[in-house]
């Protein structure tokens, strides 16, 4: 077992200067990292022993780079130890992955079920049976899973799902429900999808990304960093009205966009599933055209206020919004020209995510990758 606990802070804080280096700018030489740092070799050596022994870096070959020219040894972060844990509950699925300290995903599943107006208690049971059977798997990889984000359709408040209207949900403790044997965080999925755009999906530093299934959210990118909101709940655009006169909606207003561009707005046009409703469009059907097209005006009535306020140029649409990007597409731009064309002089591009329903969920195992990096003490120890 080797400890790497907190035994000073000036230690500490060169343990995460040297991994964060690693890990931003690939395998380096230790005098490489000694130069990055301003750290000496004979310390860095040292930080570099310590980080190798408890698993967070590891060799990676022999490089130009050493003292004098002479070859020096890399090391890169190491994905053999140490896993990181992304839950996800939205209203039709489940999902859990397991995502090693490189970011390569290492094992995954998603169960396809209706969660609405089913109790917390039951849905958690089930998830929890999820996430311990990769824990498990991931195990018998040789890997130690040290933490867990669970990515929740809703406004979350000091670690409580505020409510979730679409699920029949109000303040329920998900991390307690859950009750893992590692530490657990609780986020919003609209939030979390767009860290996982940024890090997973190639994400350019500011764009907003916008998370399509039966309720939309928004996440917000500003300078690679996640905007929260001064209560951590930027970002509700499916109840952004988009026609005030409109039908109530769950949240109890009128006329939101979940009511005119959600999957089951569409879905109430186009009865079937979503595989159907991608094969109608394929074989152009206009009652599938029509529905996808109406969709795609009111996310673009609602993209237009975003523009105006924030100022983007990239937006990124995102869950069930990919599948059928090439007919929702043209009229979200279209749209989106016809209202900002005379206040700027080009409107934002958008792109489809390419992470294929799996943001929320990369990003929540990507936030605990994330902290891991950032501060490796939070681990303890690794057996």
């Amino acid at each position: 077992m080797t400890d790497i606990a907190r035994r000073g802070t000036a230690r500490t804080r060169n343990l995460e200067l040297v991994l964060g280096e690693v890990d931003r700018r690939g395998p380096l030489t230790r005098a490489a990292l000694a130069e990055l740092t301003g750290l000496t070799k004979t310390t860095v050596s040292t930080l570099v022993a310590e980080l190798m022994a408890a698993g967070f870096v590891a060799e990676s070959g022999v490089v130009r780079g050493g003292e004098r020219g002479r070859p020096g040894v890399a090391v890169g972060v190491s994905g053999a130890r140490m896993a990181a844990l992304g839950i996800e509950v939205n209203v039709d699925y489940l999902a859990v992955c397991v995502v090693d300290l490189t970011r390569s995903i290492r094992l995954r599943v998603r169960v396809e079920r209706d969660n609405r107006d089913t109790r917390p208690v039951d849905v958690l049971r089930d998830l929890r049976a999820l996430a311990l059977d990769l824990v498990d798997q991931a195990r018998g990889l040789g890997l130690t899973v040290v933490g867990a984000v669970v990515a929740v359709p809703g406004p979350v408040e000091d670690g409580l799902l505020y409510t979730a209207p679409n699920l029949g949900w109000r303040e329920v403790p998900v991390a307690a429900a859950l009750d893992l044997p590692l530490p657990v965080d609780v986020d919003n999925e609209a939030n979390l999808a767009a860290l996982g755009e940024l890090w997973f999906g190639g994400g350019a530093p500011d764009f907003l990304y916008v998370s399509g299934e039966i309720g939309i959210g928004a996440g917000l990118v500003v300078g690679g960093a996640l905007f929260r909101g001064v209560h951590g709940n930027a970002g509700e655009l499916g109840h952004v009205v988009v026609e005030p006169t409109g039908p109530p909606c769950r949240c109890g207003g009128h006329g939101c966009l979940e009511w005119y561009a959600g999957q089951d707005a569409l879905l109430r046009q186009v009865p079937g599933g979503l595989t159907d409703l991608v094969g109608r469009l394929r074989r152009g059907e206009q009652r599938a055209l029509g529905a996808c097209a109406g969709a795609g005006r009111a996310l673009g009535i609602a993209l237009t206020s975003a523009a105006n306020l924030l100022d983007l140029d990239r937006i990124v649409l995102g869950g069930v919004y990919v599948p059928l990007f090439p007919w929702l597409c043209p009229a979200v731009e279209t749209t989106l020209a016809a209202r900002l064309g005379r206040l700027r002089r080009s409107v934002p591009v958008v792109a489809a995510s390419r992470l294929d329903g799996e943001a929320a969920v990369l990003g929540a195992a990507g936030q605990v990758v994330q902290r891991v990096i950032a501060d490796p003490g939070r681990v303890g120890h690794v057996v």
